[in-house]
């Protein structure tokens, strides 16, 4: 199965998650994510058309270390 394209990583000590995207085999910052609605403007300005039903598709986003839509400080 091959690795989606956007992860959305583990929280950082403050809750915030870094998100990037695969463009051409290098993956790219989008930013730090402290809520949902931070990784849906940063999909939205990466050019995806519908970004939050992207959060729940597993083929397209990869939540790692923390479930998924959890932005747990530490």
């Amino acid at each position: 199965m091959p690795t989606p394209p956007i992860v959305v990583h583990r929280p950082a000590p403050s809750g915030a998650r870094l998100v990037t995207v695969r463009i051409n085999g290098r993956d790219e910052r989008l930013g730090l994510a402290h809520s949902d609605h931070d990784v849906i403007v940063f999909l939205a300005d990466a050019g995806l058309t519908d970004p939050e039903r992207a959060l729940d598709t597993e083929s397209l986003v990869e939540w790692q270390g923390a479930a998924a839509h959890e932005y747990p400080e530490t």
